[in-house]
């Protein structure tokens, strides 16, 4: 359970680089006064995090079942540690796993999916969708298609 004695909810915001990283730092504003906390492939991620705290996991897929291993340690202890009320990913595989691991913890939940998937949704959005509380896509037909919301473009 997270806390419900907090003065201000925690959201764990987690990407992997690159342009999920990007566009998770355009998502930044809609989580002002909330105590936020990253979650991301990349070490050097907290260059551009403005003094909020940064947690690394490594980055790993289906292929790569070892660090995928250590990936799903890593973010369940990311998630025990920051018990947050929300987590909100924009992509890939630790998005997903983060979001099945606050589920059981009663954390709300999202995923958006990246702008780059304007066919279908990726793999961890599919996922994410018997799962999470909202999936998003940021194309209106690929919604349409797959059961996926769609609120607008990130980027």
């Amino acid at each position: 359970m997270t806390n419900r004695f907090r003065t201000r909810p925690v959201v764990l915001a987690v990407s992997s680089s690159g342009g999920h990283w990007v566009q998770m730092q355009r998502l930044v504003p809609a989580f002002s006064g909330a105590e936020v906390h990253f979650a991301t492939t990349d070490a050097t991620a907290a260059d551009q995090a403005d003094g909020r705290r940064v947690h690394v996991f490594p980055d790993a897929n289906k292929d790569t079942p070892v660090r995928l291993a250590l990936c799903v340690a890593r973010l369940a202890w990311i998630v025990l540690r920051v018990r947050p009320d929300v987590v909100v990913s924009t992509g890939a595989a630790g998005g997903f796993l983060a979001i099945q691991m606050a589920r059981l913890i009663g954390a709300r939940t999202m995923f958006i999916d990246s702008i780059a998937n304007a066919r279908e949704l990726s793999i961890s959005a599919r996922l994410s969708l018997g799962v999470a509380d909202r999936v998003l896509s940021q194309w209106p037909r690929v919604a349409e298609l797959t059961g996926a919301e769609y609120r607008g473009a990130v980027i």
